[in-house]
């Protein structure tokens, strides 16, 4: 456990982070290229790890990502994320991005995924992170849904280390 002061959602959360789609965001379907999603989404997850944890963090999972619709062009990304839950030296980050039609302000749910991070001190050593402070009772869900993936991921990990041995 930290001495860290533990710190609200808020304070760290990104929100309605804007991004207009122009033709080079496209992929050959004429569909926004799901992986600049994802190198955007996990860019804006380091900068809530770091604000939260105060330290420079790497990226150390990355899972349940779900492209849910696709974005088009002339789309705007709206990308929201926030902290779900800490553990000693990891964070786990939530995203969601959401397609608004740039006309009619339209918008439609288009991908969620997790992001685990980890703090690291001036010697590349994992560092403790303050304890996250759930404000609303979705951040509540969320804050209690993050410890069962924690469970599923060290699971998995535990299992391929075995079955690699």
């Amino acid at each position: 456990m930290t001495d860290k002061p533990a710190k609200a959602v808020s304070a760290s959360a990104i929100e309605k982070h804007v991004y207009k789609v122009f033709p080079n965001d496209m992929n050959s379907h004429n569909t926004v290229f799901g992986g600049m999603i994802m190198a955007k989404c996990d860019r804006l997850a380091l900068v809530v790890a770091e604000r939260h944890s105060a330290h420079v963090c790497v990226t150390a999972a990355v899972d349940s990502i779900h492209f849910r619709a696709p974005a088009k062009g002339n789309d705007t990304l709206l990308f929201n994320l926030s902290l779900n839950r800490s553990w000693d030296s990891s964070m786990e980050i939530g995203a969601k991005v959401e397609a608004e039609n740039s006309y009619n302000g339209e918008t439609r749910h288009i991908l969620s995924a997790f992001f685990t991070f980890v703090a690291l001190d001036e010697q590349g050593k994992p560092v403790d992170v303050p304890q996250v402070i759930p404000e609303t009772e979705d951040q509540k869900r969320r804050y209690a849904k993050a410890q069962i993936r924690r469970e599923g991921r060290l699971r998995t990990r535990d299992e391929l280390s075995k079955a690699s041995g």
